[in-house]
């Protein structure tokens, strides 16, 4: 088993989201989160006052999947989240060790 976690643009959740939903993948956690990488954020004027806004606005996937699916999952995210400018995104894939379900104490890929 997987954990399939992706930084992504907020706007493109739902293209993604729709990408996965169509390989099969339907258990998805989603989180905002702020963060920067090359694209070092940028300089905005209030009130006319110039300040530099050093976290982006990013959204934060996790996805528990089986090891078989993995490579469709990074292939459907990297083609709906792909925009081809700075700041699209990273995606990381880790081991998972166990995975219990609490309501029925599956474990396992079942739990998945």
């Amino acid at each position: 088993m997987k954990l399939v976690t992706a930084i992504i643009k907020p706007f493109k959740l739902d293209d993604v989201r729709e990408a996965l939903s169509e390989i099969g993948i339907t258990g998805v956690t989603v989180s905002e989160v702020k963060g920067f990488g090359r694209q070092k954020g940028h300089t905005e004027l209030y009130r006319g006052a110039e300040y530099v806004v050093d976290f982006l606005p990013k959204v934060k996937m996790e996805i528990a999947i089986s090891d078989g699916a993995v490579e469709q999952a990074i292939e459907a995210i990297i083609n709906s989240a792909n925009t081809g400018k700075i700041g699209d995104g990273k995606i990381f894939v880790t081991d998972l060790q166990q995975v219990i379900r609490i309501r029925t104490g599956e474990t396992g890929e079942d739990a998945i």
